[in-house]
């Protein structure tokens, strides 16, 4: 973003989208009472430049670590009590 700010041109900017969605999973309907929840996490990470890159292990290792603390850190914010 330096660069950027700095007045060169932002087409070479990598800017990687995050985001996750959290929906009803459809349970609860019926005589069954239980319902959850469906979380879709996505993400975007340039490992590489050059495309016919292959993965280290040490990348994909930081890559699980970071979904899984994502994922952890939605659930612990949905468990909270509010009331």
């Amino acid at each position: 973003m330096n660069v950027v700010l700095n007045g060169s041109d932002p087409d070479y900017v990598a800017l990687l989208p995050f985001g996750f969605a959290i929906l009803p999973d459809g349970g609860g309907m019926g005589d069954s009472g239980s319902s959850g929840s469906l979380l879709t996490v996505a993400f975007q990470i340039l490992v590489d430049s050059d495309p016919t890159a292959k993965l280290s292990l040490g990348s994909m290792a930081t890559f699980n670590n970071l979904i899984a603390c994502t994922v952890e850190r939605i659930k612990a914010a949905l468990s909270c009590d509010t009331a």
